[in-house]
């Protein structure tokens, strides 16, 4: 999967705030800690540095969701970082984004923080992130 691909299915899925383009997801790409993995219809980049895995963004595009792709991404990445060496996972999610909340409560997530307006929904208004962990042994 491209920076292209990746960026195409994240405008189509992210419309509430600001996707990334194509140029953001080549310059993750070139750290050696982040790491990619999808399908042409969904994907997952995520970083792993001393043990623990953090989840930068995950999409499906809106034709595949709820169709079982998110939780097979999930799946996917968190069996990757497991490989690379992680024992724990982590990740924001927008705290009205409540597909995504059930979807991480499935993979055993739970909340552990929050920070105040953290993301920007295109309209300007902020909302608050909540962050989540969970063990990956």
């Amino acid at each position: 999967m491209t920076p292209q691909d990746m960026a195409s299915i994240h405008a189509a899925a992210f419309t509430q705030s600001r996707p990334w383009s194509a140029d953001e997801f080549t310059d993750l790409l070139k750290n050696p800690f982040t790491h990619a993995l999808g399908t042409p219809d969904s994907f997952a980049v995520f970083q792993v540095i001393a043990g623990e895995a953090e989840l930068l963004t995950i999409a499906t595009h809106p034709d595949y969701q709820r169709k079982g792709k998110g939780l097979k991404c999930m799946k996917s990445w968190h069996a990757k970082a497991v490989e690379i060496g992680a024992t724990r996972a982590f990740l924001d999610v927008a705290s009205d984004n409540l597909a995504a909340i059930s979807l991480y409560d499935c993979c055993g997530y739970r909340p552990c923080g929050r920070r105040d307006g953290y993301y920007t929904a295109k309209n300007g208004a902020k909302r608050d992130a909540i962050t989540m962990e969970c063990s990956l042994r």
